[in-house]
């Protein structure tokens, strides 16, 4: 099992998960979060319209599948071509327990 971590934008996420619930994964969470990356921000006008401001943190959304191995590719192509920009982070996952049923691994998932 694997766990994919995608940080995306805040448009992206809607159509991400309807695409993963096409492949039938199982669950999947989402945090809104803020943070920076490489690129700036861009500028805002405040104070009607006479001061400009640069955020330094924009809102993104990180995206929390845990998939099997096998499907690892499938899962990245559809997130990839739908966000465009972010980044996705594996990680390899070396249990999972349902805590209401008891299922282990890949039946907890």
């Amino acid at each position: 099992m694997i766990r994919i971590e995608a940080i995306v934008p805040q448009n992206t996420v809607k159509a991400i998960s309807d695409e993963l619930k096409k492949i039938k994964v199982g669950g999947i969470t989402i945090t809104k979060v803020r943070g920076r990356g490489k690129a700036i921000g861009q500028q805002l006008h405040a104070a009607k319209g006479t001061e400009i401001f640069t955020p330094e943190f924009s809102d993104k959304f990180i995206i929390q599948v845990i998939v099997l191995e096998k499907d690892e590719e499938t899962v990245i192509g559809i997130i990839k071509p739908i966000a465009k920009l972010g980044k996705i982070f594996i990680s390899p996952v070396s249990r999972a327990i349902d805590i209401a049923s008891g299922a282990e691994n890949e039946k907890a998932i």
